[in-house]
């Protein structure tokens, strides 16, 4: 599974973006898709994740403010962010496995597969 990140940019403190990640392969419905970020000079977190399932999960951080959804037809997973603050500036990471449980949605060590990373800036 090769996955391609995209939708990052420049954004207002409060403003909005949605960043997107497609997968190439076979079977993208049966896969847990997660999204992740990592700020300079701090370690990757886990932001958001849906099950092939439609079991979504997310960091408290961002709840109320981001939304995950995926679209199987289109092999591709979206992130949603609204109300952005300038804590939220990092380079997000799409993410995907086959193989995760609910209990495991938001460790990073679980998804096999990672796509480039999309920067997001958001101006205070």
């Amino acid at each position: 599974v090769q996955l391609q990140a995209s939708g990052g940019g420049l954004v207002q403190d409060g403003g909005s973006l949605r960043l997107s990640c497609v997968a190439s392969g076979r079977a993208f419905s049966s896969y847990t898709m997660g999204w992740f970020r990592q700020a300079p000079g701090k370690e990757r977190e886990f932001v958001a994740a849906i099950k092939w399932g439609g079991q979504i999960l997310y960091e408290d951080s961002v709840k109320g403010r981001f939304t995950i959804s995926r679209d199987n037809a289109k092999n591709t997973v979206y992130l949603q962010m609204n109300s952005l603050k300038s804590e939220d500036t990092a380079n997000y990471y799409c993410a995907a496995d086959s193989r995760i449980i609910s209990s495991q949605m938001r460790n990073a060590v679980r998804y096999a597969y990672w796509g480039q990373g999309t920067l997001v800036t958001v101006s205070s």
